[in-house]
């Protein structure tokens, strides 16, 4: 995790900088800016990374992340800048040209906003110079796998292992912890690797996750922290979460306070945690997942995963950027990915079961009321469930949302809760007339 910013032009040194002020949660340790023949280039990083990053913008290339499946680069070039983003897009980059014309590039969105409104996210798998966008990695559809579903468990458990493994560096991580199975597998994993392991869940009084987190790290022993937040706490967050989130999508930043939250308690013990994000898209985690036909259900994932970019994977690099640490993706490591694409639908949703491969390759590692647990979603299992709703309804009137729900680029507003965090997003961020780079979410609620 580092900040990238730079602009295609000499002498920009300061504008550099203010932009990297605006990413110091990104990095703090140490800042470099490097001045080419028609660039300017900036970096903010943490002292874990400095050794390989300094050397890196030494030569004209900015890297945000070192671990496998997770970078964005801009590298310095004779007429300017080319990116390039991760496969799964787990880093973000952004870019657009100012009102003279100029190319420029940034990690978030706030610090582009500085130069620019013309803002793009450089989607994943792809590179641009500012002139031509190639496509160096697209996922699609694989052939499946012919082996019997006791050898793939056992080769989904091996890759998990060594993509967890690739993580644990000096030791000092952690796990966000939600007693779901995701996180829960990423839990236990690096439990075996680490001499102590610290994990993290939050939610209201009596939250769900609460419970079912704390007997997993009882049964791993980990050493357990819970943040338990009330009604005015959760609600007083959340203009920092739409901050450092960039989004007012109802559904995403409902899932981001809760992170936000966590993340922030993690980031008082350790520099990393792990997550569990992308279970679900890989394994067929999610309810609906059920009424998509067999044939269907390869595509719908594939789909699913394409989203993950601008919505759950923004969720996961803002809470833990916010809080100065680094969220590792283990199901996302490339092996991971490569290899699950290439099970058999039949055998991720299996008899009515979600994940039912993901769950076999790791029974003997969990209790058996983890392993059997549903999919809840993050808001759900954290006690918050229809909280911001109500609250929302309670603020915003029926004509107040008739009114304002259309925005200036045309888009509808799904719900009062969205109209109320896009008002929160309009006084940090301005009324921007090209929001195209925000994602938002697939099935979201409409009023």
């Amino acid at each position: 995790m580092a900040g990238i910013a730079g602009i295609a032009s000499t002498n920009d040194d300061q504008l550099v900088e203010q932009m990297l002020n605006k990413m110091t949660h990104r990095g703090w340790a140490w800042r470099e800016v490097l001045e080419g023949e028609k660039t300017t280039l900036g970096l903010n990083g943490f002292e874990i990374q400095e050794p390989a990053q300094s050397a890196l913008i030494a030569t004209g290339l900015a890297a945000d992340g070192s671990v496998p499946g997770r970078c964005a680069q801009v590298q310095v070039t004779s007429n300017g800048f080319r990116l390039q983003r991760d496969p799964i897009g787990a880093a973000p980059l952004y870019y657009g040209w100012t009102k003279e014309g100029v190319f420029c590039v940034a990690s978030e969105v706030k610090a582009l906003l500085l130069v620019t409104q013309d803002v793009h996210e450089l989607p994943p798998g792809c590179k641009f110079d500012g002139h031509t966008l190639e496509r160096y990695f697209e996922l699609k559809l694989q052939s499946p796998l012919a082996d019997a579903p006791d050898q793939i468990a056992r080769e989904l458990r091996r890759r998990l292992e060594n993509s967890v493994d690739k993580c644990i560096g000096d030791g000092n991580v952690g796990s966000w912890l939600s007693g779901g199975l995701d996180s829960s597998i990423m839990a236990a994993l690096a439990r075996k690797k680490v001499k102590t392991l610290h994990t993290f869940a939050a939610g209201l009084p009596g939250a769900p996750d609460l419970v079912y987190a704390r007997q997993m790290a009882d049964y791993i022993g980990a050493i357990h922290h819970e943040a338990t937040v009330n009604t005015d706490e959760y609600l007083a967050v959340l203009p920092e979460v739409i901050y450092y989130l960039e989004s007012f999508d109802a559904l995403l930043v409902r899932s981001s306070a809760l992170n936000y939250l966590v993340a922030r308690y993690a980031s008082h013990y350790v520099a990393a945690v792990f997550s569990g994000e992308g279970g679900d898209e890989l394994f067929a985690g999610y309810e609906y997942l059920n009424g998509i036909s067999p044939a269907s259900l390869a595509s719908e994932l594939i789909d699913i995963i394409r989203r993950l970019h601008n919505t759950a994977l923004q969720r996961v690099d803002r809470s833990a950027s916010a809080h100065g640490t680094i969220a590792h993706l283990g199901f996302l490591d490339p092996e991971v990915v490569d290899y699950a694409l290439r099970i058999p639908s039949k055998y991720k949703l299996y008899n009515g079961v979600e994940k039912w491969i993901l769950r076999e390759s790791v029974s003997d590692l969990l209790p058996k009321q983890i392993l059997q647990r549903k999919k809840a979603k993050f808001w759900e299992g954290g006690g918050v469930e229809e909280l911001l709703a109500e609250y929302a309804e309670s603020q915003i009137s029926s004509a107040d949302f008739r009114r304002e729900r259309k925005l200036p680029n045309g888009w509808l507003l799904n719900t009062k809760e969205e109209l109320l965090y896009y008002r929160i997003f309009k006084q940090q961020f301005g009324e921007l007339e090209d929001l195209s780079w925000m994602g938002r979410t697939k099935g979201a609620p409409v009023n």
